[in-house]
């Protein structure tokens, strides 16, 4: 029972390892705070507008993009817009 001991140190560690590693939080909440506009036509959120007039440009190209005082305030579903 030599290793005894260190076995028990090793799984303390682990333990504390994977303890800070849950206090960080998840990455979906941060994704969800970023995503501050969505695409009127296909309801895919974005960054910013700046991507939202590339994501317009790319995937719909018949369409003009709308202004960006046009869009609400709010995101499908009554979540607020974070900034």
């Amino acid at each position: 029972m030599v290793r005894g001991h260190a076995k028990e140190e090793a799984q303390a560690k682990n333990a504390a390892k994977l303890a800070s590693s849950k206090k960080s939080g998840s990455q979906m909440e941060a994704r969800e705070k970023g995503l501050k506009m969505v695409c009127l036509s296909c309801k895919l959120p974005m960054t910013n507008y700046k991507c939202l007039v590339q994501h317009y440009e790319s995937k719909h190209p018949k369409e003009t993009c709308p202004a960006e005082a046009d869009f609400p305030n709010e995101l499908p579903g009554g979540m607020p817009l974070v900034g």
